[in-house]
């Protein structure tokens, strides 16, 4: 129970955990945990438009591929030009610990690999997780979005993923609350019969 109460505490590291290629962009920040958690969502999504892959084993590579940067720190691109890190070494160190470490460094090493329909789901879900950010970004006025898309599109593996793509940077990041029904944003949702 120890072992694994120290694991949680080290995935509560990923909150505190920034990724790092935001400051290259100009503007945004996410934590590492952040990224995982809609990388997961969108893992969902992308292993049910598949229909033919093992959804529970897309979703567990999407939370667990960015673990060891909990041990290691997020390194974006240019870092990666300069700096190496032993991302083995710290799923080994931590599966070592844990009473489904096989399962954990199976799930890290096959995401890694790509070679499975599930692993590539998941590393375009990866990749779809930076396209909806820098969308997002772009809509707020970051000139620079738009130059980093293409290189996050070319990764991605899956037909589905980048049709996705495609209707993401078509999409506006706010409609889906904001939606055209004006006079609800009049009233504030009250009824026409409501008092207040």
């Amino acid at each position: 129970m120890k072992n694994l109460a120290n694991f949680l505490f080290e995935t509560g590291m990923l909150k505190r955990t920034p990724r790092t290629g935001f400051q290259f962009l100009g503007s945004g920040a996410e934590s590492v945990a952040e990224h995982c958690f809609r990388t997961a969502m969108i893992g969902y999504v992308l292993a049910h438009l598949d229909g033919g892959v093992d959804t529970g084993r897309v979703v567990q590579m999407c939370l667990f591929h960015d673990l060891p940067e909990a041990r290691t720190g997020d390194l974006n691109y240019v870092h990666k030009k300069y700096v190496r890190s032993d991302e083995r070494q710290a799923v080994e160190d931590l599966a070592r610990t844990l009473p489904f470490g096989e399962d954990y460094r199976g799930l890290w090493q096959e995401f890694v690999e790509k070679r499975t329909r599930e692993a590539q789901l998941a590393n375009d879900a990866d990749q779809l997780e930076m396209i909806l950010a820098l969308k997002e970004y772009k809509d707020l006025g970051n000139r620079y979005a738009d130059q980093w898309y293409p290189s996050c599109c070319d990764r991605l593996r899956t037909c589905a993923a980048r049709r996705l793509a495609e209707v993401i940077w078509e999409t506006d990041s706010s409609r889906w609350w904001f939606d055209d029904d004006h006079e609800w944003w009049v009233r504030g949702g009250r009824r026409e019969d409501d008092p207040a």
